[in-house]
């Protein structure tokens, strides 16, 4: 089964990231703007759109990168999102060295 990791770009400028098993998640994205659940974060953000994502061979691989980007900086998702791949470090080194 294909899975993937994406985020979606939310109607009050924020940012959602989840996982998909399916093979295409523009079918989560038309769940997530057909607001089956009332409870769920993204429902009171529609319109959302597709940002970025990206496809895995293993479920327990996109769950771990699903995790992993959740508590990244806004920053930092949007260089993933434009495939920024090499700002990437110098995003996070930012981050753990910042003043407090």
């Amino acid at each position: 089964m294909r899975a993937w990791v994406y985020i979606l770009s939310c109607a009050d400028g924020r940012y959602y990231v989840g996982s998909y098993r399916g093979d295409d998640p523009g079918v989560r994205v038309g769940q997530h703007n057909d607001g089956l659940d009332p409870k769920a974060w993204t429902y009171k953000r529609r319109p959302v759109k597709l940002a970025w994502a990206t496809e895995f061979q293993l479920v327990t691989d996109a769950i771990a990168f699903e995790r992993q980007i959740k508590v990244w900086s806004r920053a930092k998702k949007e260089a993933l999102i434009r495939n920024d791949w090499a700002a990437l470090p110098a995003l996070a080194r930012a981050y753990s060295r910042r003043e407090v």
